[in-house]
């Protein structure tokens, strides 16, 4: 099991890393200067694909984490 907890830890991290920069969208949130922020916009295609399974990795980690915790 810690293996598996090994394993997507460093799948987690890889993919977060893979994920779009939006850093400079927040810094626009001091300088006032970013319109598009507050805009509704859709993740599409392999954005959409990273961030999904950055979710389920995430989940995974947490249950496997718990699981290893009270075991």
């Amino acid at each position: 099991m810690d293996v598996v907890l090994l394993i997507i830890s460093v799948l987690l991290i890889a993919i977060v890393l893979l994920q779009g920069n939006k850093a400079t969208d927040g810094a626009g949130i001091i300088t006032g200067g970013n319109q598009e922020l507050f805009q509704n916009m859709k993740e599409r295609g392999v954005e959409l694909f990273i961030s999904r399974l950055t979710l389920i990795l995430g989940i995974l980690f947490f249950v496997i984490s718990l699981i290893l915790f009270l075991v």
